[in-house]
């Protein structure tokens, strides 16, 4: 009897919201779910086993979710009246955050889960099974996840993410993170290379390191490091810029990114690390979210936009063809006309190759959602497009600038048209070139010859012209 149960074909449909994080969560978790028979379903009506991995940072994502539950309710009870079966589950940070009032106010949800119990699906599932109660997982346990995540990862595809890194000790008066990801907490470096390692022999060329303050990542080196010498922290512990050193070791993995860093934990051996690794690809993410001093010690960011512009040129003069992104919120508690222009002034300044912006959302909980002088919500929309017209003709302009430049690009999948195939550039542009199927996967010299509002198109570079 047990035999056929496990042969038995069951479905999975995760809808990921939110941040990268969530995105390798739920990769992880479709990785988990497959020796148990779980096949990836194209929605939720096809599916045995509903996900729904949240993110808790955006104003109103709690009731984005409750009316998705609302939804699913509907779905879950036809199914039961036809004689089928569905598991709901909610993870993530909202789960993380609101676990008890999920369970209160959508009695229809099999499992809560947050981000630290992902590896406990397969006990969470058979509890459910068998009791069909309220099964409500949101204690931290990061190291353990870490582990068993990595021991069951599969690739998909020549790129691939790989947490290093997860929580935050900043406190950012805005942020939701340190309560729903908790105190940040390290991967050692043995369980990343193990990964990264097993990444490569899947095929994977391009491994982007994943924290939510990845280069705030600080550990024991290991027992066999390569010959490389201790450079970063006083304390003998290795930074950031020596575990991509010795990643860029590892046979097939040619390139290297890693994001959110944040300005505070950008030390000089990852500024060195970026100068001198060439498999480290030339773009940062570093969110600034104000140009205003007073906003940001509001923020608690802990360092002025004087700081972060020296921040900018320093690694600038480290890797001259680095390109910048970064994150901004308008409309903070008490951000005046002059705060606003100094965010501005900042981003002229600074010059940009993409960029995140956003109005601020009251998130509750967080020292922000109670401060005085809320702004109203048209002045933080006339100040969001004004910064947002600002931005994309940064975009554009950084864009334009590698027509007729040879750039290397990463193919990783079909394009929209026959005998087209979709790649990245160094700077994470999307790149359409046409090109044999059998290149997805290679890292290719292509020209670019054109230029669109989303993304660039090139040739393949001939056998006989030289690279620039």
């Amino acid at each position: 009897m047990q035999k056929k149960e496990q042969s038995q074909s069951k479905t999975v449909f995760i809808r990921t919201y939110g941040c990268q994080m969530n995105v390798y969560d739920s990769e992880r978790m479709a990785g988990i779910l497959k020796p148990l028979g779980y096949e990836a379903a194209n929605s939720a009506d096809d599916a045995d086993l509903v996900i729904l991995n949240t993110c808790h940072i955006r104003e109103k994502a709690a009731e984005k979710v409750y009316s998705e539950l609302g939804r699913l309710k509907k779905l879950k009870i036809a199914k039961e009246k036809q004689g089928g079966a569905m598991t709901l589950a909610v993870a993530g940070c909202v789960a993380q955050a609101e676990g008890h009032e999920i369970v209160v106010r959508a009695p229809q949800v099999d499992m809560v889960f947050g981000p630290q119990a992902y590896h406990r699906l397969p006990e969470m599932l058979a509890r459910s099974a068998r009791a069909r109660g309220d099964v409500l997982e949101t204690d931290f346990a990061v190291n353990e996840k870490f582990d068993r995540l990595g021991e069951m990862r599969r690739a998909d595809g020549p790129s691939a993410f790989l947490t290093i890194q997860e929580g935050c000790d900043k406190f950012c008066t805005f942020c939701v993170v340190p309560y729903t990801r908790g105190s940040e907490v390290s991967r050692p470096v043995e369980a990343i290379t193990a990964e990264a390692r097993s990444l490569a022999r899947q095929g994977v060329k391009e491994i982007t390191l994943l924290g939510q303050n990845v280069n705030a990542w600080a550990s024991a080196p290991p027992s066999e490091c390569d010959g490389l010498k201790i450079l970063d922290n006083d304390d003998g512990s290795w930074g950031l810029g020596q575990l991509c050193r010795h990643l860029a070791k590892i046979g097939g993995i040619e390139r290297i990114r890693f994001t959110t860093s944040h300005p505070r934990d950008m030390d000089d051996g990852l500024i060195r690390a970026l100068g001198d690794e060439e498999k480290l690809m030339p773009y940062l993410h570093l969110p600034v979210q104000s140009g205003s001093d007073t906003i940001l010690q509001a923020m608690n960011r802990g360092h002025t936009g004087e700081a972060y512009k020296a921040l900018i040129a320093k690694i600038r003069a480290a890797r001259s063809d680095i390109a910048i992104s970064g994150d901004f919120i308008v409309g903070f508690p008490g951000e005046t006309s002059e705060d606003f222009e100094a965010t501005m002034a900042l981003v002229n300044d600074v010059d940009y190759a993409s960029a995140y912006s956003f109005k601020y959302s009251r998130r509750p909980g967080t020292p922000g959602s109670v401060m005085a002088h809320q702004v109203g919500e048209d002045e933080k929309n006339q100040r969001l497009a004004l910064l947002q017209a600002l931005l994309e003709s940064q975009k554009q302009a950084f864009n334009a600038r590698q027509k007729g430049r040879v750039l290397s690009v990463l193919l990783e999948k079909d394009g929209r048209h026959a005998g087209q195939l979709i790649g990245r550039s160094p700077y994470l542009q999307s790149v359409h070139v046409n090109a044999a199927q059998s290149m997805i996967g290679s890292i290719a010299s292509v020209r670019i010859v054109g230029v669109t509002p989303n993304a660039l198109t090139g040739e393949l570079l001939k056998e006989d012209e030289a690279v620039a």
